[in-house]
C-alpha cells in the first residue's frame, strides 16, 4: 500500500504541474485583461493600457509569468483578483464551502437512492416495477439540468410557498397518493398475487395514516418529530436494518437495534439541553455523531455471541440514524420563527444564505438546508438516473455468476446470497464511478449554480473568466485537478477494498 501511494502521489504531482502549465498557457490566450480599455473612449486610454500592462506584468513572457505564479503558489500565495482586489484564497474558501455543501448532500442522496432502487429493479427484472424504473431513469437522464431546475423553482419553491399560506391537502388527493405509494411498494416487493395485495393494503394504510396525521395535526405549520414519532421511526429503522443485513432470525442483532432505539428515546430530552447549550459548530455535531456510532457499536459488542461484529455494525447504523432524526427534530424546532422571519416563504430560489438573517446555530442550519433543497433535488434527479442504471446492470451481471449459483446450491438464504455475495460485488463498478462524479461536482455544477445563483466553484470559474482574472481561474484549476488525481487514487483503493482479487502492490 505504501509503495502504491508513493508511486501514485509522485505521478500525480508531475501530472498536476504539467497540467497547470498547459492550462496557464491556454487561459492566457483565452482572456484579455485589456479588452475593456481597448473599447474605451477615454482620452487617456493609452496611458491606462500601459498602466495595466505594468500592473499585471503583461509585457513579460507567459512562461516566465507561469513560473512566477507557481513559485508564489509554493509559498502559499494564490495571488489577488485584480479587479476586486480580494485575495484569491478568500474567494476560493467561500466557493468551496458553498459547493461542498451542495455536493455532499446531492451525492449521498443520489448514491443511496440510485443504488437501492437499481438493485431492487435488477432483482425484479422484467417486472412492472422494473419497467417503471427503466422508464423513469431514461426520462430523467435525458432531461437538461437547467430545465429541471427551472421547473423546481416554479413548483417546488413558488408553488410550495403559496401552498404554505393555507396548507390543506384534499382528502381525495391523500387517498390517491396513498394508493399510488402502496402500488409502488407492492411492485417492488413482488411475490404472489396474495402477497402483493397484502403489501398494497399495508403500505397504502401506513401512508394514509401518515398523511392524515400531517393534515389533522397541522404538522406542516409546526413540523417536529418528538419522542413518540422518534420511537416509531426508530423501531421501523431497526427492523429494516436488521432484516436486510442480519435477518430477523438473528435475535442478538435485533435486540441490539431495539436497545439502541430505546436509548435514543430515553436520551431525547437530555440531548435537547446539550444541543441548546453546547452545539455551536458542525465540528461538534461531527464529534457527537462519532460518539453516537461508538455507543451503538458498544451495545452490539455487549450482546456478544459468535457474530457480535454483525450486531455491533447494526447497532452503529441504527444509532447514526437515530442521531440524525434527533438532529433533524432540533432543526425543525426553529421552523416557526424562521418561517415568520421570511414572511411565510421559507423555500428560497437563489443564493446559499439569507442576508442579515441572524439567529443561533440552528437557524443558520435550517437556512442552509432550505437553500440546498432545490439545487440538491436538481442534481439528485439527474444523478439518480445514472446510478440506477449502473447498479441495475452491475447487479444483473453479478447474479448470473457461478458463485451465486453455488451459494444458492449450498442452501444459503436468498437474503444472504443477495446482501453478502451479490450486493458487495455489484458495488465494484460504482467504486470507480462515484469518486470521479464527486470530484466533477466539486469543480462546480455550473448550470445548476447559475440557475440558483449559488456562489460556488462553478460560478467562481465563470465569473473569473468573464473578468479576465487569471489568478482565480488558476486557483480553481489547481483545486479541481488536484482533486481529480486524488479521486483516481481513492477509486483504486476502494476498488481493491471491495474486490480482494485486486492487489495494489502487485
Amino acid at each position: 500500500m505504501l509503495n502504491f501511494l508513493i508511486r501514485r502521489t509522485a505521478a500525480g504531482i508531475a501530472t498536476l504541474v504539467v497540467a497547470l502549465f498547459l492550462m496557464y498557457l491556454l487561459v492566457d490566450r483565452a482572456i484579455d485583461p485589456l479588452q475593456d480599455l481597448i473599447e474605451s473612449t477615454a482620452p487617456n486610454k493609452q496611458q491606462l493600457i500601459d498602466q495595466r500592462i505594468a500592473d499585471l506584468n503583461l509585457d513579460v513572457n507567459v512562461v516566465v509569468r507561469f513560473f512566477e505564479w507557481f513559485g508564489n503558489l509554493l509559498t502559499g500565495d494564490l495571488g489577488t483578483a485584480w479587479r476586486s482586489g480580494r485575495a484569491v484564497d478568500s474567494l476560493l474558501t467561500h466557493a468551496i464551502g458553498s459547493t461542498l455543501e451542495l455536493v455532499t448532500a446531492a451525492t449521498v442522496l443520489a448514491v443511496v437512492l440510485g443504488v437501492t432502487v437499481g438493485i431492487v429493479s435488477a432483482l425484479r427484472q422484467y417486472s412492472a416495477f422494473d419497467y417503471v424504473i427503466i422508464f423513469l431513469s431514461f426520462l430523467l437522464y435525458s432531461l437538461p439540468s437547467f430545465w429541471v431546475a427551472v421547473l423546481l423553482k416554479q413548483w417546488a419553491a413558488i408553488g410550495f410557498n403559496d401552498f404554505l399560506r393555507d396548507p390543506v391537502i384534499a382528502w381525495p388527493v391523500i387517498v390517491g397518493v396513498s394508493l399510488l405509494v402502496g402500488l409502488l411498494w407492492s411492485l417492488a416487493i413482488g411475490g404472489s398475487p396474495a402477497r402483493r395485495l397484502q403489501v398494497l393494503g399495508l403500505a397504502s394504510a401506513a401512508n394514509l395514516a401518515i398523511l392524515a396525521y400531517i393534515q389533522l395535526t397541522g404538522w406542516l405549520e409546526r413540523p417536529q418529530i418528538g419522542p413518540a414519532l422518534l420511537a416509531v421511526l426508530g423501531a421501523g429503522t431497526a427492523f429494516a436494518v436488521v432484516g436486510v443485513f442480519a435477518g430477523l432470525h438473528n435475535r442478538r442483532a435485533l435486540w441490539t437495534g431495539l436497545t439502541v432505539v430505546v436509548l435514543g428515546v430515553a436520551l431525547y430530552f437530555p440531548v435537547q439541553v446539550l444541543f441548546d447549550s453546547v452545539v455551536e459548530s458542525h465540528w461538534v455535531i461531527f464529534g457527537l455523531a462519532v460518539l453516537t456510532a461508538g455507543l451503538g457499536y458498544l451495545v452490539g459488542r455487549l450482546y456478544g455471541g459468535p457474530d457480535w461484529q454483525l450486531s455491533a455494525r447494526t447497532g452503529a447504523a441504527v444509532a447514526l440514524i437515530m442521531g440524525g432524526l434527533v438532529f433533524v427534530d432540533q432543526v425543525m424546532q426553529v421552523w416557526k420563527p424562521y418561517f415568520e422571519a421570511l414572511d411565510g416563504r421559507p423555500i428560497p430560489t437563489f443564493g446559499d444564505r439569507t442576508p442579515n438573517l441572524g439567529g443561533n446555530y440552528w437557524v443558520q442550519v435550517l437556512d442552509s438546508f432550505t437553500h440546498l433543497a432545490l439545487p440538491t433535488a436538481t442534481l439528485v434527479l439527474i444523478a439518480f438516473a445514472s446510478y440506477t442504471r449502473y447498479s441495475r446492470s452491475s447487479m444483473l451481471e453479478v447474479m448470473n455468476q457461478d458463485y451465486i449459483r453455488t451459494a444458492r446450491a449450498k442452501g444459503l438464504p436468498e437474503r444472504l446470497v443477495i446482501v453478502r455475495h451479490g450486493f458487495r460485488n455489484a458495488l465494484i463498478p460504482l467504486a470507480t464511478v462515484v469518486p470521479i462524479d464527486v470530484i466533477t461536482l466539486l469543480g462546480g455544477a455550473i448550470i445548476t449554480e447559475a440557475v440558483f445563483a449559488r456562489p460556488g466553484m462553478g460560478q467562481l470559474f465563470v465569473r473569473s473568466l468573464e473578468d479576465a482574472e487569471i489568478e482565480p481561474v488558476m486557483a480553481y484549476l489547481l483545486v479541481t485537478a488536484s482533486l481529480a488525481i486524488l479521486a483516481n487514487i481513492i477509486a483504486d483503493i476502494v476498488y481493491a477494498t471491495i474486490d480482494p482479487r485486486i492487489r495494489l502492490d502487485a
